[in-house]
């Protein structure tokens, strides 16, 4: 029997780094994970995680018990033959240790959004400040765009040392455009509007003002409007330009999952036949995107826990105004069960893995 792989998460005690462990702890490929945390805020001692040790198809409604969490180090890395780090940290820390990462011949899947972005103007949102500028500029050119559905991307995730782990509102928003973009269908030049609503998980475990219960039950609102950090992520990948696109995120007062509604208008009048077609044949074989059919949309309830993109859309009786519906779970497709997809990909194995 082959040996089974080495992999660490840093990060591990976050919304995604928890999913992340509980998903390689049952991945048939790969060893109990090393589970980090980036600073020595506590002992080196454990912490609650689904236990996934019966028949692993429980999603997150296992008992708990407890795995051991450890400090970050080189040295501990090294010690337990990690191959692959997968970094659930937040974009500073990220883009300080890949470096040091890829240097020591380590493989990374990274889920904060410090490689994702080729374009200077995009990147400037972060406000990286690179110890060695000349080593970030390599990297960043070297680093995979980690969505799988895309072609371009998929054919160069197996030999990528660096897999940049898409945003979850972009992996929402670009699996829905992506099929009619490409078929040279919607007039971009009218504009695209995609509001999209993610619940409370999708900022971070860490709370804020704005993510306190107080704030958030019984309550609906938009942030970062014109200026949120996924903007980027959309626009490189679906070519468009700034003028083209409006993107207003909004905060549920629910814990996970994410529904797009994205607006266009079509370069010609089209049936629903055609505009289902497109989609199906864009993403046949694909194992986590599932079409709806005409005007059945779906819902948030019906992708959460899951690995799944779900998209249904609607067409106007002109035939040139379309809404389109994407849902995904913000922290399995939108992060950690995209990691591990990415993963598979990396090594050669089945897509869905350890996803089912």
């Amino acid at each position: 029997m082959a040996a089974k792989l080495k992999t660490a998460v840093l990060g591990a005690t976050g919304y995604s780094g928890l999913e992340l462990a509980r998903l390689l702890g049952r991945h048939s490929r790969t060893d109990a994970p090393l589970l980090l945390r980036r600073t020595a805020e506590t002992d080196d001692s454990a912490f609650g995680l689904p236990d996934v040790s019966g028949n692993g198809k429980s999603n997150g409604n296992s008992p708990v018990q407890p795995f051991p969490c450890s400090t970050f180090s080189w040295p501990a890395l090294e010690q337990h033959g990690v191959e692959l780090l997968f970094l659930a940290t937040p974009h500073g820390v990220s883009r300080e240790l890949v470096p040091e990462a890829i240097a020591r011949g380590l493989r990374v899947v990274d889920l904060s959004g410090a490689w994702r972005l080729k374009q200077e103007q995009h990147r400037a949102v972060y406000g990286f400040k690179d110890a060695n500028a000349k080593t970030a500029a390599e990297l960043t050119e070297r680093a995979v765009y980690g969505l799988p559905e895309l072609k371009r991307n998929a054919d160069q995730i197996p030999s990528a040392a660096l897999v940049a782990n898409p945003g979850c509102y972009a992996t929402s928003i670009i699996l829905a455009l992506a099929p009619l973009l490409s078929a040279g269908i919607v007039d971009s030049d009218r504009g695209i509007i995609s509001d999209s609503k993610s619940g409370v998980s999708g900022a971070g475990k860490e709370p804020t003002a704005r993510t306190h219960f107080v704030s958030v039950a019984d309550n609906f609102s938009a942030y970062s409007v014109f200026g949120h950090r996924h903007t980027g992520e959309i626009l490189e990948q679906l070519a468009l330009n700034s003028a083209q696109l409006i993107f207003t995120p909004h905060l549920l007062p629910i814990p996970r999952g994410i529904l797009s509604t994205i607006y266009v208008y079509l370069k010609r009048e089209m049936t629903t036949d055609e505009i289902q077609t497109c989609l199906r044949d864009f993403y046949k074989g694909k194992r986590w995107v599932r079409i709806f059919p005409a005007a059945s949309l779906p819902e948030i309830q019906f992708s959460v826990h899951t690995n799944y993109c779900d998209l249904g859309f609607c067409l106007a009786s002109d035939g040139r105004r379309l809404v389109l519906v994407s849902c995904l779970d913000n922290l399995l497709k939108g992060a950690a069960g995209q990691a591990v997809q990415n993963m598979n990909l990396m090594y050669g194995w089945d897509e869905a893995e350890g996803l089912q």
